[in-house]
């Protein structure tokens, strides 16, 4: 399966991919990695990596829709099967993002539907939640609302801080990502309509990672 990464910042989901492709039984290869900061360590990560990159600078476009168009016509030059959000921080235009719904996913610290959007920590400790996680979905111009692929769970300790439960669900974070694009490589996984498919079933929840292995 051929993948292309969208990321704005650190690109520690995108190591955690870039790793994995590195395994003798990878089933995908990352053909590009895109970003809206020419900065981001994303982008020297996949430098470093020998992965093709590219920076578009939103400024350089008159609006939204300009930037999204033009970013994803040479995303398409790559021919992706699949392209995955590791922290691209841009809502994305619906006409733009509308050929490939059902080929995109993001990654997402929160157990989806609960807490889209940003401080999804601070939201879940604020709740007085017992179970914390993150959740990979396929994307459609709903903000963090499309159909749930998988979850990882976490458990709030007492003295958790924003800062704290973050850095601990990082690596489930990596491995959900990993062990979900895996399944996407061995087409296990599809989206039909509103409806995720596991093994050509309808998923009436979203498959939870234990350990390295995703499963109903």
């Amino acid at each position: 399966m051929r993948v292309v990464v969208l990321a704005s910042g650190r690109g520690s989901n995108l190591g955690a991919l870039i790793d994995a492709r590195r395994e003798p039984d990878a089933r995908f290869e990352i053909v590009l990695v895109a970003g809206d900061k020419p900065d981001a360590l994303a982008l020297r990560i996949a430098e470093a990596a020998g992965i093709a990159t590219l920076a578009l600078d939103p400024r350089g476009y008159a609006n939204r829709a300009s930037y999204d168009a033009d970013l994803f016509a040479r995303i398409a030059e790559h021919a992706p099967d699949l392209v995955v959000l590791a922290g691209f921080m841009r809502i994305l235009d619906p006409s733009a993002l509308a050929p490939w719904v059902g080929r995109m996913i993001n990654i997402h610290p929160s157990l989806l539907p609960k807490y889209r959007g940003l401080r999804t920590h601070e939201r879940a400790l604020a709740a007085g939640d017992a179970i914390h996680g993150a959740s990979v979905h396929f994307v459609t111009p709903e903000l963090d609302g499309g159909p749930v692929v998988s979850h990882v769970e976490l458990t709030i300790e007492p003295d958790d801080t924003s800062a704290s439960l973050a850095s601990r669900l990082l690596p489930l974070e990596h491995r959900l990502l990993v062990a979900t694009v895996d399944l996407l490589a061995q087409r296990r996984v599809s989206l039909d309509r509103d409806s995720v498919r596991f093994d050509g079933a309808p998923l009436a929840a979203p498959l939870r990672l234990t350990g390295r292995t995703l499963a109903p």
